[in-house]
């Protein structure tokens, strides 16, 4: 059998599926330090004492709720945790910024005018503004006299957005630039004092903009009436003849994809986060109903239907909490080794979240459909109850919808993942032709008769060999693009295989690393068994969508000979022993039952 190298180096974006990784490379959240533990505690009161009580007044958007909120949080200097200490920031590392939004996350609506406001709209200015930019807007959005909005999406270009309309003149004189155009679904743009805009200079130059709200010219059209995250302010911002300062212009002319897509990154990297966070907070709304709820005169936790739900809901959001920190971790990494080259802050924040690109856009379809299975279970479990708007759970169900939308579809996440494997491959970022090539010679050799040795070495060697149905693959794939025999932009349901089975594999090797480093730690929320439990039916279910997913993407593509030869492969590299799945799920929803809450 082939084997992976292992190596101490920090793993690249798009790596992990050309190497190993050990236990010890990752970060889990039960290594958080007391500091660190302390600020999570500091967002969750928060999150009870003034986010829960005024859920109402956020629903409807009263007494300027979303403002009073956001100022709360600005003093408590959460609103700068992840900006430079000379405008007024904290300065803290990635893995405590990425605890901060995972216990924002119940907040609901108000996620997104966070989000919106530390992300998207504060993010472009410290990648991209000049010191003059950063001095004059980093300082007041810290402290929160300042809120920001972005406007990307136009009516005609949502996925697309390099087709925006929006237009930018220069004046005769040089001195300005005249806005022309509009953009709509932008968050916060009720009550923002600044936008981070896009449009085209002179017709062609995709250019982001800062421009203040109270330049003559910009309006906003009303609040739209949404299905979800009604709590959020969202509006059209309309631009008729709007002078902004030739000053404003944020990066280079041309160059606004790359503030565009850069600001995404982390976008989705901390949509993950947000939405592990809300469905933590789902999971322990499912688990004290099914405890107080009683049926045949017992309560409906002890129903074989409902724990499967319970423990479903437990694996899919520990499996994303675990990608999740393991990146975080990743990013962190990089920026240290960026910083120890002598790069600035907010470059080497940039190019840590550039580098796990692909990781990120897993994370932001992983975490968004993890939220989803969590509410919809959330409402069936609360039965009639849920569907009732008295509660909490119709209000999730309707909140988490967005998730799977904005930050780029989940369709244009899952095929940029892949067009960017490729990309990076090809480019040397890291090997991907030397163990394509190996898998291909190894399906020609007879397999090993070896047994894997180790407590978790049949959930090693299942992740080993997910691996290599993924190169198998997207090695043939790539191959048949490359003579011309196959165009993967057009045959997208190949590309969706490919991705899901990415998704499958990074969600089941991040798992498998948090258990083993679980294994090793006398001081854990729960025993052994039920982190054991998780991992041995996330590992079988994932064996077999892998197994479906690879045999629908060859199948498209190969025929004959060949296509017998994948299918023989796909048979050899799903080999993972049968589990009891309804014993494993029962031991991790009895842990759930007895906590009375989400105790992972």
């Amino acid at each position: 059998m082939s084997e992976v190298a292992t190596s101490t180096k920090v793993l690249r974006g798009g790596e992990f599926l050309v190497r190993s990784t050990t236990p010890e490379e990752v970060f889990i959240p039960e290594e958080f330090n007391e500091e660190q533990r302390m600020i999570r505690d500091m967002v969750r009161d928060f999150v009870e004492t003034h986010a829960f009580p005024n859920a109402n007044k956020i629903e409807k958007q009263e007494d300027n709720i979303a403002v009073k909120l956001l100022d709360t949080i600005a003093e408590l200097g959460l609103l700068g945790t992840h900006m430079p200490e000379q405008y007024g920031g904290m300065e803290l590392d990635t893995n405590t910024n990425t605890l901060i939004c995972d216990a924002m996350g119940p907040t609901g609506a108000f996620t997104v005018s966070y989000a919106a406001h530390t992300g998207i709209g504060m993010l472009p200015i410290l990648y991209f503004g000049t010191d003059q930019q950063k001095e004059a807007y980093l300082p007041q959005l810290i402290n929160g006299e300042m809120k920001a909005a972005y406007c990307l999406t136009e009516p005609g270009s949502g996925s697309d957005a390099l087709a925006a309309k929006t237009r930018a003149d220069l004046t005769e004189d040089g001195q300005h630039y005249i806005l022309n155009g509009q953009k709509m679904w932008i968050s916060n743009a009720g009550f923002a004092n600044v936008f981070i805009v896009f449009a085209q200079v002179e017709g062609d130059k995709f250019t982001g903009f800062i421009v203040p709200r109270d330049s003559e010219g910009l309006t906003l059209g009303a609040e739209e009436d949404k299905l979800g995250i009604k709590g959020s302010s969202t509006r059209q911002v309309f631009f008729e003849d709007v002078k902004v300062p030739a000053e404003n212009v944020l990066g280079e002319i041309g160059k606004g994809h790359l503030i565009a897509f850069n600001a995404l990154n982390m976008g989705r990297f901390k949509l993950n986060a947000l939405c592990n966070g809300g469905a933590k907070e789902c999971i322990t709304s499912s688990v004290r109903y099914a405890n107080e709820r009683k049926q045949f005169k017992t309560p409906i936790a002890n129903f074989g239907a409902i724990k499967y739900k319970l423990s479903e809901q437990a694996i899919r959001v520990f499996a994303s909490e675990s990608a999740l920190y393991r990146t975080s971790q990743l990013m962190q990494d990089w920026n240290k080794k960026l910083k120890a080259e002598g790069i600035g802050f907010g470059d080497a924040k940039l190019q840590a979240a550039e580098e796990y690109a692909i990781e990120c856009a897993l994370l932001k379809v992983i975490g968004s459909e993890a939220l989803d299975y969590v509410v919809d279970e959330n409402v069936q479990i609360h039965g009639g109850m849920g569907y009732s708007e008295e509660g909490t759970a119709a209000r999730a169900y309707r909140d988490s919808r967005i998730n799977r939308i904005y930050e780029g579809t989940n369709e244009i996440n899952r095929l940029l993942s892949v067009d960017m494997f490729f990309r990076r491959g090809m480019a040397g970022a890291f090997d991907f032709v030397s163990p394509a090539w190996a898998v291909q010679k190894e399906l020609a050799s007879m397999p090993s008769m070896e047994q894997p040795a180790g407590e978790y070495g049949q959930e090693e060697k299942a992740v080993a060999e997910f691996k290599k149905i993924i190169l198998m693959v997207a090695g043939a794939a790539g191959k048949m693009q490359m003579e011309g025999q196959l165009n993967l932009k057009v045959e997208q349901e190949i590309v969706m295989n490919l991705a899901n089975m990415l998704l499958d594999a990074f969600q089941a090797e991040s798992t498998l690393l948090r258990v083993q480093k679980l294994a090793n730690m006398a001081d854990k929320p729960q025993e052994q068994a039920v982190y054991n439990a998780i991992l041995r039916v996330l590992i079988s279910d994932a064996t077999h969508r892998i197994a479906k997913e690879a045999s629908d993407a060859v199948a498209s593509f190969a025929e004959g000979d060949l296509l017998r030869t994948f299918l023989m492969g796909i048979k050899r590299f799903t080999k993972y022993p049968p589990v009891n799945v309804k014993a494993e799920r029962r031991v991790v929803a009895d842990a759930l039952i007895a906590a009375n809450a989400y105790a992972l």
